[in-house]
């Protein structure tokens, strides 16, 4: 099989400058078969309905053509999203899969996060959709440079509240998801 390279299906989102909180997740593929219309966009993830609760509003933003509402939501609470890989090179049969384990050893390109963040003169907070760094060689390196950045050393020299979340994907287990995401967002900043 030719490899073929698979860049992120919204590559092209611009973060608002306004962000205090920055979601960071791994990889979505721009491919045929991928539905998302938006970050966390599918069926098989449960973040638009973490969020909403954590900031005790009723109701979920789960569905297709949820986008103005959530970026209401978003903008409203100034959070915003970006993943780390921005593309990987897959065998052309294979260009639909998004398990860490395939695409996992695949990365060509990894995103700038902290390059990202010091475009963010307002961040407070980020975190990693992810406590695990199974099957995605040099992705735990990545969240460590993000971790040094939060912890005070970039260059405004400010402390941001970084935490590696438990994944919102329904797939992962994790009874407390809610009580987790809802702490992380309700927790004094440290500035």
């Amino acid at each position: 099989m030719t490899p073929t390279p698979i860049k992120h299906k919204f590559r092209n989102h611009e973060i608002n400058p306004a962000t205090r909180c920055l979601i960071i997740g791994t990889f979505n593929p721009d491919t045929p078969k991928n539905t998302a219309d938006f970050f966390y966009g599918t069926g098989r993830n449960d973040l638009w309905s973490l969020l909403p609760a954590a900031f005790g509003v009723e109701g979920h933003l789960k569905g297709k053509n949820r986008n103005p509402e959530r970026l209401r939501f978003m903008r409203e609470r100034g959070i915003d999203f970006v993943d780390i890989i921005s593309e990987v090179m897959v065998d052309t049969d294979r260009a639909h899969h998004r398990k860490d384990s395939y695409i996992g050893g695949r990365v060509s390109v990894w995103r700038d996060v902290t390059g990202l963040m010091d475009e963010l003169p307002n961040l407070e907070r980020a975190c990693f959709t992810r406590k695990t760094f199974n099957d995605v060689p040099g992705i735990e390196d990545h969240v460590r440079k993000i971790a040094s950045y939060c912890d005070g050393n970039n260059a405004r020299n400010r402390r941001i509240v970084f935490r590696c979340l438990v994944s919102p994907s329904r797939l992962a287990p994790g009874k407390d998801k809610q009580r987790e995401w809802s702490a992380f967002f309700n927790e004094s900043a440290i500035v």
